[in-house]
Order: C-alpha cells, then sequence, then structure tokens
C-alpha cells in the first residue's frame, strides 16, 4: 500500500484550522502533521495538541513549540533596531512573526518527509503572502495548499455545518458569529473583521485585550528605565532580563498605563484597504526608548540614513520579503550602525503616553562643552560658521541674482 502524502500544517487548535485538518485528511487524503508555535500569545496551547489527537493525527506528528525567545531575540529585536513602522504607526506585530513560523513549517516538513505544507490564511488577506513566500525562499520545492482559496467554504455558517458534519468540536461561542477576528503574539495583538470593518464607526471598549482603558489608567505617572546594548535592550530598572522576558516586562507598564493603542486603515499589499486595531504596549515603550538612546550615540549622517531606509525596510517586512537579500543588505547596515548604540534611557509612563526624560551612554556624541552658552574657552570658534554658510549659500545667491534679472 503507498504511504500517504503528508503535509504540515500550521495548527491553532481554532475552528478554522481545525476544519482545515479535517479538510486535507477527508478532502485530499493527505496524512497532516501539526505545528502549534507559542509565539508568546498567552494561549493554552496544550489544548491544541488534545484537539490534533482527537482529529486523528498521530503522537508524533504533533508539534508544539516554545519560539517566543526566538522571537524576540531573531525577529522583534533586529526589526526594532531600525525604529519600524509601516505607513509612519503600525509596528509590524503580525508581519514579523510569519517568518518564523514558515521556516519551522519548513523545517518540520523536512524533518517527516511531507512535500506540502498549510496554512488558514485567507485569501483577501497578507498573511497568505507571507507565509509563501517565506516558504518558497526557503524550499523552492515545497507545495502549499491555500484551503480559503480552494475550497467553496466561504461562510462561517458552511465551516461550522462542516465542523458538525465531521464531529469537530466547536466552542459555544464559535456557534454564531464572532464580533471580530484576533491575531496575538509577545509583541501585540491584531483584531479586525466584522464589527470592525466600518472605519468610520468606533472600536467598542471590549476590542482591546492588551490594554487598560488610557483614560483609566492611574492617575500618578511611573517611570522606568532601559538600559541597551548594541541597540538591543538588555535591562529594566537595572535588572538583566532575556528577550522575551524583556518584552514582557514592557508590556505589563505598558498595559497598566493605557500604552499602546493605534485604529488604522492600512495599504494591504493584495490591493485593498484594511481597518486593524493594534495593541502594541511593550513595543511601543521600545520604540521611543531606542530612538532616545540613538540620539546620543548615532552621529547625523548615520542616523539619517537609517530614517531614509527605513519605509523600505518596513515595507520588505510587511510584504512577507524577509528572507531575502534585500533584506539581509539592508539588516547589515541597520546591525552595523547599532555598533555604539548603548546606555540608559529613563521613561515616564502615563495614561497612553511615553515621554523621555533622560538618556545618558558612555558612547555619548553630546558635548556639553560645544553646546554652552556659557564661555566653552575657545572649544568651538563661532566665526568658523561664516565660512560654511556662505559655501551651502553660493547656489542660493546665483539663483537669487538670475530671479531678481527676470
Amino acid at each position: 500500500m503507498a504511504q500517504k502524502k503528508r503535509v504540515v500544517l500550521a495548527f491553532s487548535g481554532g475552528l478554522d484550522t481545525s476544519v482545515i485538518l479535517k479538510w486535507l485528511q477527508t478532502e485530499l487524503d493527505y496524512e497532516v502533521v501539526c505545528f502549534t508555535a507559542d509565539l508568546g500569545q498567552g494561549d493554552e496551547l496544550e489544548a491544541a495538541r488534545d484537539k490534533a489527537a482527537l482529529l486523528g493525527v498521530k503522537q508524533e506528528h504533533i508539534f508544539i513549540e516554545d519560539l517566543t525567545e526566538e522571537f524576540v531575540k531573531d525577529y522583534v529585536f533586529p526589526m526594532f533596531r531600525c525604529n519600524t513602522v509601516y505607513e509612519g504607526q503600525y509596528l509590524l506585530g503580525t508581519s514579523i512573526a510569519r517568518p518564523l513560523i514558515s521556516k519551522r513549517l519548513i523545517e518540520i516538513a523536512d524533518m517527516v518527509g511531507a512535500d506540502s505544507i498549510s496554512h488558514g490564511a485567507t485569501g483577501k488577506g497578507n498573511d497568505q503572502v507571507r507565509f509563501e513566500l517565506a516558504a518558497y525562499s526557503l524550499n523552492p520545492d515545497i507545495k502549499i495548499i491555500a484551503p480559503w482559496r480552494q475550497w467553496d467554504l466561504s461562510s462561517r455558517t458552511k465551516l461550522i455545518d462542516f465542523a458538525e458534519k465531521h464531529q469537530i468540536p466547536i466552542a459555544a461561542n464559535k456557534v454564531g458569529e464572532p464580533p471580530f477576528s484576533v491575531d496575538a503574539n509577545l509583541l501585540h495583538t491584531s483584531s479586525e473583521g466584522l464589527i470592525l470593518e466600518d472605519p468610520a464607526d468606533e472600536a467598542p471598549e471590549y476590542v482591546y485585550q492588551r490594554t487598560n482603558n488610557p483614560e483609566t489608567a492611574p492617575d500618578k505617572p511611573e517611570y522606568i528605565s532601559v538600559c541597551f546594548n548594541n541597540g538591543d535592550p538588555i535591562k529594566i530598572d537595572d535588572k538583566n532580563y532575556s528577550p522575551a522576558n524583556l518584552l514582557m516586562k514592557l508590556n505589563e507598564f505598558g498595559k497598566l498605563h493605557g500604552i499602546g493603542r493605534l485604529d488604522l486603515v492600512e495599504n494591504r499589499f493584495v490591493g485593498m484597504k484594511s481597518r486593524g486595531i493594534y495593541e502594541t504596549p511593550g513595543g511601543t515603550i521600545l520604540l521611543l526608548a531606542h530612538r532616545a538612546i540613538e540620539s546620543l550615540t548615532l552621529d547625523s549622517g548615520s542616523a539619517h540614513l537609517k530614517d531614509d531606509i527605513m519605509p523600505r525596510y518596513a515595507e520588505l517586512i510587511y510584504n512577507g520579503l524577509w528572507f531575502t537579500p534585500e533584506r539581509d543588505l539592508l539588516q547589515n547596515l541597520i546591525d552595523k550602525s547599532q555598533d555604539n548604540v548603548e546606555g540608559t534611557v529613563k521613561l515616564k509612563l502615563y495614561k497612553g503616553n511615553v515621554s523621555v526624560v533622560s538618556r545618558s551612554s558612555p558612547k555619548s556624541l553630546y558635548s556639553k562643552q560645544l553646546v554652552t552658552f556659557e564661555d566653552d574657552e575657545g572649544y568651538y570658534n563661532q566665526g568658523d560658521a561664516e565660512g560654511f554658510i556662505k559655501l551651502n549659500a553660493l547656489r542660493l545667491r546665483e539663483l537669487a541674482r538670475r530671479n531678481k534679472k527676470d
């Protein structure tokens, strides 16, 4: 008897991926291998193991892995070295998680002899692009099964009917129409769809899960310090943390003070606009702290060059192009810029806001002797500025003379 083809499925244990699992088994006759990643989303993932086993997956084909430290150390922190935001605001919490998931799908497929991988991303969203571009970058011969582009289960009702027909357990709150969809990891939560689809309507307060309402946050500000080395945060209030634990601690501060909420209409890579509610409490604090330490330690040429390339770098991540030569080239430039980015930043957290109140660094380029309003004892000759100004004004003066003739 010929061995069944195997497929590795990115499996959450929820309704959609449970239906996909059974669909792969019954409609395509695949043996399914399940992979569930813990990226700090806060869910009880052993339930996914039980669900997969209940649906006929062998125990040796159920992979549940804690990738939280790898996620923060090798993906989140490198991204934050560039102060990365998409379209001026979005901290890319969903986008940055997809390359790691794809990498493990490919690695597990190689381990178990699977020729295919599968995911639960819809045909309307960016995640299908991110998963698949990353997968093809790592294995050009992999086959990808994207059920939402292939099946006829085009509605929540049809999904539930399929689940009931195949005796897939359905959580009580899944029987009715869910109010919105949520993606989560240690960096952020993303909520979209249904009650959030009209950007003219304010999102209800119950959408927010990672942050307290800024209006009811503590009336007293809280001060924290973040210490950096080579551009990455290593301490909070003089206490060392691993990458994931440091982000978790910043999330706690951000949650308490209602920091990191964003209501955004963005431009998806697939060509449509979408409205999302994002919460990135720790990341919002980290972004401001990192820019503050760079303000002391980067020279203006390096800092401005980084600001110039940042939108391009952000777009690469948003569009799923992490495993590409161009991202590697930019990353090398970014990482080199961080050689002297070290020191401590003190921040004030208060009712949804983060403010930098002080910063210090042994590698600081800031000179009090240069900027003093008092006598600098000849350290800087102010008369030198005249030649600098006249050189830079030369073309402007010639333009003005020509225009005056006209």
